[in-house]
């Protein structure tokens, strides 16, 4: 996609933004895509992920492309912000103090395999974020996790677990799409 560095800023800026306003108003900032570029309103999925000093704070996104992207970035900044259920509304204090990330993903495509060990020939670290799915369990790791897990098959069992399967868990009938990101922030 490979957004300019002010297409980046403005996207940053929605987002705290956003959160601002959340703070104010307990809902996410509307957003008028008209006043974006046609860049900016692509229809992509994209996570909003917060941190303090370095630590998680909050992450929410959206696999799927429903939203342009800035509609999903005021959206998923409050959303993370407000209501991930691993933490509590953030605080006007924490906001000060805030990082912000956003990761534009790229359309997902299949991983076609014939193996666990032939799957995990095929991942690219610190390139593709993956999504598993068996039946109606699915879960995510946009590609940042390689940071905290750079060997593959540590990567996936971690994603298993993730999704609510044992980490040694394998089935014929195991989906698994990669996706790449543009990272902002």
């Amino acid at each position: 996609m490979s957004l300019t560095n002010q297409q980046q800023q403005l996207l940053l800026n929605l987002a705290k933004e956003s959160i601002k306003y959340g703070l104010v108003y307990g809902e996410s900032l509307p957003v008028d895509t008209k006043n974006y570029s046609v860049k900016l309103r692509e229809i992509r999925g994209v996570f909003v992920t917060l941190e303090i000093d370095k630590q998680l704070r909050g992450c929410i996104g959206t696999l799927e492309a429903l939203n342009p992207i800035v509609v999903d970035v005021a959206k998923n900044a409050f959303l993370a912000a407000f209501q991930d259920s691993r933490f509590p509304p953030l605080s006007e204090k924490e906001y000060l103090n805030l990082s912000i990330h956003i990761s534009i993903l790229s359309p997902c495509e299949p991983i076609i395999f014939e193996s666990e060990a032939d799957l995990i020939r095929q991942l690219q670290p610190h390139e593709d974020g993956l999504i598993l799915q068996e039946g109606l369990q699915r879960g995510t790791f946009l590609p940042s996790v390689w940071e905290s897990l750079p060997e593959a098959q540590q990567f996936l069992q971690h994603l298993k677990l993730k999704t609510g399967l044992p980490k040694n868990y394998w089935s014929d009938t195991l989906q698994v799409h990669r996706y790449r990101c543009e990272t902002v922030g």
